[in-house]
């Protein structure tokens, strides 16, 4: 009887070694933790490579969307392939970066250009400032310049058709048989002449007093409006990229300098009846908080000219808010505006 219970005891001690040795060869399953990232998954694109974009509604240009956004107008048309006069269409996604670049994206293709015909107009190909020069036509090359000097009158001129008739034969011989009858001489009046008053010379009128100007970047500058400045650029501060300038309902609010306008509206919340006019490809200048708008886009307007009137649209109070953007983004007005 124990050497069946020491037999038994044996065999199991054997069978215990054996499992054992198998668990030991035998590595544990591996365990993953989903709610980590796995490094060996294939990497998900990143949403910050999705390219932004933006879906043009009715009243914006593409001034407007670049001024929006902080970028440059030139930028944003390269991007989205927009060419020069950057016409928009609602609807429309306009991206707002950079665009990926492909490898296999191939070089657009140039078309051949035809050779102008006489006077046709010929562009210089640029799509920003183009200029249009004229082709001289055979005709016009045979006509003298306004600048060449004129050609010597003839010594003796053909008569024109308005002098005076010549004397008919017969009132020839009526003045040759009667040489001694004349005219009769008026007698004298004896009337005094009339007095002469005196000449007075008019007053040439007073000139009017010009704005003082400051040339910077470029373009000459005058302030927009003559209220007192309640509010200055703040460099970084998305609430303060400009000046806010006090004073009535009503107050005109004119171009700081000579330009385009190139957005009137008042799609751009924050800023009420805008108004942003273009000086040069690099700057432009904006108007806000209008109580009313007086000129349109594509208008083209001289440094000093009324184009809105003075309000309080998106501002607690009447006044005119007032930046300057160069290359898109918002710089100190009071750097290239003339002191005060």
């Amino acid at each position: 009887m124990c050497s069946l219970q020491s037999a038994i005891l044996r065999l199991t001690c054997v069978t215990a070694a054996v499992w054992l040795a198998g668990c030991s060869s035998n590595p544990p399953a591996p365990v993953v933790d989903l709610s980590l990232p796995n490094e060996n998954a294939p990497a998900a694109p990143a949403a910050a490579a999705t390219a932004q974009t933006y879906r043009v509604v009715q009243g914006d240009t593409l001034y407007s969307i670049a001024f929006k956004h902080g970028l440059d107008y030139r930028d944003l048309a390269a991007w989205n392939g927009i060419a020069s006069p950057y016409r928009i269409f609602a609807g429309q996604e306009v991206r707002l970066s950079v665009p990926k670049q492909t490898a296999s994206a191939a070089p657009p293709a140039t078309t051949p250009q035809a050779e102008p015909q006489t006077g046709q107009a010929v562009t210089s190909g640029i799509v920003e400032g183009a200029t249009t020069v004229p082709l001289a036509s055979s005709a016009s090359a045979s006509k003298p310049s306004a600048f060449e000097p004129v050609a010597a009158s003839p010594a003796n001129p053909p008569a024109t058709a308005s002098a005076a008739p010549a004397p008919s034969a017969k009132s020839a011989v009526a003045r040759v048989e009667n040489p001694s009858v004349a005219a009769p001489m008026p007698k004298p009046v004896g009337a005094a002449p009339p007095a002469v008053r005196p000449v007075i010379a008019p007053v040439p009128p007073r000139p009017a007093e010009s704005a003082p100007e400051l040339n910077a970047g470029g373009v000459t500058w005058r302030w927009p409006a003559a209220g007192k400045v309640v509010g200055t650029f703040v460099a970084g501060d998305q609430t303060k990229q400009g000046l806010d300038i006090a004073g009535r309902a009503g107050d005109p609010v004119r171009a700081a300098a000579a330009g385009e306008v190139v957005y009137s509206g008042n799609g751009l919340i924050g800023y009420g009846e805008l108004i942003i006019v273009k000086h040069n490809a690099n700057y432009l200048s904006a108007y806000g908080h209008n109580s009313k708008r007086l000129v349109k886009e594509g208008d083209r307007v001289k440094a000093g000219q009324e184009i809105a009137e003075m309000g309080a649209t998106s501002a607690s109070r009447d006044e005119l808010h007032f930046e300057i953007r160069k290359n898109g983004k918002p710089v100190n007005p009071l750097d290239y505006l003339p002191a005060r």
